[in-house]
């Protein structure tokens, strides 16, 4: 069982848009995991050994209790049912408390059939009378992060502080050296300078010095008036 479920569409997706809260949710003790949908391959600086290698690297960097990728076609993803039910029977068997997902609105034609494939699989899992995997189960939080391909900026139901884990975060992403760094520009701004200073402009916007948004379309429920107050 996981507290805490990223789905992520390519690896590096969950390093890039949600690092800092898998690294602070391992701080609070909680068990974390990633889920990959596709290998992300092809790229131009990609091989399928290379983004392992690279997942395994930032894999450690997070300190992650799971993690596994499920080989769904890459540029060709498709909210499908056999998808879906792929994604519905790893969530029945994690069983975790809270799932972060790709936001819908997005540039990448597979970061869209992801989010919709998340929100699918959360209602599938919980079916009964099926041959699917496990015990039903739904899953009782699902946020939605944002990726690096946006270049609107949606309004956040929360933003994360992750000043403490910005470096570990940084650390994360520098793993995928055939994506972030090889062939592309040295000069600033940079991709890594581009993930860093989106994380100092959320921070920003929290009077913090790091943050990273999560969306949520449901109510988000306070049980402690003290918790308003905090920072």
């Amino acid at each position: 069982m996981l507290d805490l479920l990223v789905i992520a569409t390519h690896p590096d997706d969950a390093e890039i848009s949600v690092g800092g809260i898998l690294l602070k949710a391992k701080s609070e003790g909680l068990k974390t995991g990633v889920l990959d949908l596709t290998s992300g391959e092809p790229t131009p600086y990609g091989t399928e050994k290379k983004r392992k290698e690279e997942t395994s690297a930032a894999t450690k960097v997070l300190r992650l209790d799971w993690r596994d990728n499920l080989g769904l076609p890459n540029r060709n993803l498709m909210a499908n049912l056999d998808a879906r039910r792929e994604i519905a029977n790893v969530i029945r068997r994690l069983r975790p408390k809270m799932i972060l997902a790709p936001w819908e609105e997005d540039v990448h034609p597979d970061h869209v059939q992801a989010s919709r494939l998340c929100d699918d699989a959360r209602f599938f899992a919980k079916l009964s009378r099926t041959d699917m995997e496990a015990e039903p189960y739904w899953t009782p939080r699902l946020y939605y992060y944002l990726s690096i391909h946006l270049r609107n900026h949606p309004k956040p139901s929360v933003v994360v502080d992750i000043s403490d884990q910005l470096d570990e975060k940084m650390k994360a992403v520098r793993c995928y050296h055939s994506q972030l760094i090889e062939g592309k520009a040295e000069t600033f701004p940079t991709v890594l300078d581009d993930i860093r200073d989106r994380a100092r402009y959320w921070g920003w916007s929290i009077h913090s010095g790091y943050g990273e948004p999560l969306i949520s379309r449901e109510e988000i429920a306070v049980t402690r008036i003290g918790s308003l107050f905090e920072s």
